[in-house]
């Protein structure tokens, strides 16, 4: 049976960790008031694993005790240092940020995502976010944390297992830090490795608070959705597969490849979109200078308004394997057996 971690919030510390925050079921103490024999508590360790981090408030989910993502769900300052590095026109954008996977960890243990990088300092990790966020007719930038922010709100469910660990985590995008405009429940359930490699699930609700909420793409054409700012690599290469409309099934991937730093092999990250999807498949946008993707989100000419009664829901699937890229076919056959999962 997989161990459940039941939400009870103050002040950003597990209980477990002496903190107070979130909480488990001490099944010590209530075998030990039944009489119940119980196997000893190693015995009972579930492989799959979602902890909070002592004094961030970050949750590391881990397989086997080696680690899978750390997800920033509190707020990340900036290193000491950093933005009086950066030019004087970028440091407005090396803000304190939150909600967000970093580092995503690849076969070997090799960090594939990078933040507060000297280019762009708002990229970090993997984020959802938009570079243009409407308000009652003026314009905000989620994606480069300007005007528009997503904060916890400390709602927070985490689940060990044998045969998942999932992170359920509630924020609210907060107009000029105060007025709440968008209710945000991001999921992502990661799954044991296996000789195929490890998949990790994204979903996320976005449910309007507020009237006159909507999404864009930066000039409704270029970049935003599902963003991936990865760590240096060599021989990086990005690759987008989706197949023409009359195509059934229409299948739909990005990936990048290479050799991370840190590591003796090439890996490859694989994004699967999910047919469910609003506007899917999404539009590729390559930006060849730099080590960054993503599946584009809504698509181009369009600002998406946000309902207050119906959550834009977008699902996607994370897939990392050692080597190279695989053949299409395999990964035709992966996002079908995505598809055909509950």
């Amino acid at each position: 049976m997989p161990n459940m971690i039941i939400t009870g919030f103050t002040n950003g510390r597990s209980q477990a960790n002496g903190g107070g925050r979130w909480g488990r079921i001490c099944l010590g103490c209530l075998t030990a008031i039944l009489g119940i024999t119980m196997l000893p508590t190693a015995a009972m360790a579930q492989r799959m694993v979602a902890s909070v981090e002592e004094g961030s408030g970050a949750v590391v989910l881990t397989d086997g005790g080696k680690p899978v993502l750390r997800y920033n769900y509190e707020t990340i300052e900036p290193p000491e240092g950093y933005a009086e590095q950066l030019p004087d026109e970028a440091r407005k954008y090396a803000r304190p940020r939150s909600n967000y996977i970093h580092p995503l960890y690849g076969p070997g243990g090799e960090q594939l995502t990078d933040d507060w990088a000297d280019d762009h300092p708002h990229h970090r990790g993997i984020y959802w976010a938009w570079p243009e966020v409407q308000y009652r007719g003026e314009m905000g930038d989620l994606h480069a944390l300007q005007r528009v922010f997503a904060r916890p709100t400390g709602e927070l469910q985490l689940r060990d297992g044998d045969d998942f660990a999932q992170i359920e985590a509630e924020n609210r995008w907060l107009w000029e830090d105060k007025t709440p405009i968008v209710r945000e429940k991001a999921t992502m359930r990661a799954w044991p490795a296996d000789a195929q490699g490890r998949n990790i699930d994204l979903t996320f609700e976005f449910l309007a608070l507020e009237e006159g909420v909507t999404l864009a793409r930066r000039g409704t054409k270029r970049y935003g959705g599902l963003n991936i700012r990865l760590a240096p690599i060599e021989g990086l290469a990005i690759r987008h597969h989706a197949d023409p409309a009359d195509r059934s099934p229409r299948f739909a991937w990005q990936l990048a490849t290479g050799t991370w730093r840190g590591a003796k092999q090439p890996a490859t990250l694989v994004v699967f979109e999910h047919a469910g999807n609003p506007h899917y498949p999404a539009d590729f946008v390559p930006i060849p200078h730099l080590p960054w993707f993503q599946p584009t989100f809504p698509k181009a000419g369009v600002r998406y308004a946000l309902s207050k009664s119906e959550p834009l829901v977008l699902r996607y699937r994370l897939s990392i394997h050692s080597g190279g890229m695989r053949p299409a076919e395999i990964y035709a056959r992966q996002w079908q057996a995505w598809q055909d999962s509950p």
